[in-house]
């Protein structure tokens, strides 16, 4: 039962974390120009960024 359990544990800690990086570059398309140049990225930054599938880091 306890194999059962933690990988149930696993599956939902990934899901988190394709969850949260789906998040993270979809908001990461709508900064402004501004925010962009305050981190030191590019709009092609985020295109290749926000491009990528969610389960590739």
């Amino acid at each position: 039962m306890t194999n059962t359990h933690e990988f149930g544990a696993a599956i939902g800690r990934q899901f988190q974390v394709w969850l949260t990086r789906w998040r993270q570059r979809d908001e990461l398309t709508r900064w402004s120009d501004r925010d962009l140049h305050d981190v030191g990225l590019s709009w092609s930054d985020v295109v290749r960024e926000a491009g990528k599938p969610f389960w590739r880091p």
